[in-house]
């Protein structure tokens, strides 16, 4: 197998079929050859579990994602990779490549088609342009995944795994506590990238919940009111969610009051339950 995380190989290999770096794309390269097993390790992966990868670049997540789970999807929307994948993937009859952008394929069908009887996990180096969209597709589609193990850029994860009602949350962080369970695995550096962002990284994973942990009469209502809240940070709750929802100020004040909550309270200071029963009053 080739050493995928070796740049001269990756440049040879892009070379051979007249690839480049595509930066609009997001495509920076992995070349610390220990992050990928690690993160392939933390996604506990076994023969039954078809796992699904998200931008597999030259494919050196890939691979270690073939080594462990019995079946690999992988999306890779730039057809110019094809033939890459091709030749370093090779070895593996049990990955599949899906020319498709992941944000307009048909999810469900294509796991109910292909991975049939197997356990569902994701892991994936994602794209940092879209990483919230693409973590928020994966939990609201509802579809049947155990968990999520993804790098992403180290502010987006600060925020992904914050405790609601704390400073760092905002209204991703609450919907992906409604989801999931959310855990810090490890920090990874920019220069284990080629060409290196701006940006240092970090690996999390978000355990799928079989519940939430707040019962929600209308689930777009209440993100609805989640969003308002945090659509304008330096104001109070009461006059983000009034403009965000377009409702009188005495509505929210009245709905705070009921919910025995200070008339001066902020969006990040407000925890799960808060959102729920601010929602089931509005």
């Amino acid at each position: 197998m080739k050493n995928l995380s070796d740049i001269n190989v990756i440049k040879s290999v892009m070379g051979r079929h007249g690839v480049t770096f595509n930066k609009g794309l997001g495509q920076n390269f992995l070349v610390d050859p220990a992050v990928c097993p690690a993160m392939a390790e933390e996604a506990g992966l076994d023969k039954n579990t078809c796992a699904i990868e998200i931008g597999p670049g030259v494919g050196v997540l890939t691979a270690e994602l073939a080594k462990r789970a019995g079946k690999v999807l992988s999306f890779e929307v730039d057809n110019r990779l094809l033939p890459v994948l091709d030749e370093t993937l090779a070895e593996f009859d049990n990955v599949e490549i899906i020319n498709q952008d992941v944000m307009k394929a048909d999810l469900k069908g294509i796991i109910e088609e292909k991975c049939k009887g197997m356990d569902i996990a994701v892991c994936a180096n994602l794209p940092y342009y879209i990483t919230s969209p693409i973590i928020m597709l994966l939990l609201e589609s509802k579809l049947p995944i155990k968990s999520i193990t993804v790098m992403v850029q180290k502010e987006a994860a600060d925020r992904l795994c914050a405790d609601v009602g704390s400073r760092d949350g905002g209204a991703v962080t609450v919907a992906v506590n409604y989801y999931a369970e959310s855990e810090m695995l490890f920090y990874v550096p920019k220069e284990s990238f080629l060409p290196p962002p701006k940006v240092n990284s970090e690996v999390i994973q978000l355990t799928v919940r079989k519940e939430p942990p707040v019962k929600v009469a209308d689930e777009e209502k209440f993100f609805k009111v989640v969003k308002a809240a945090f659509s304008q940070r330096r104001k109070t709750a009461e006059n983000s969610i009034s403009a965000g929802l377009g409702i009188p100020k005495s509505t929210v004040a009245e709905a705070l009051e009921k919910a025995n909550l200070e008339k001066t309270v902020r969006a990040e200071k407000l925890t799960m339950d808060d959102f729920a029963t601010l929602a089931e009053i509005l």
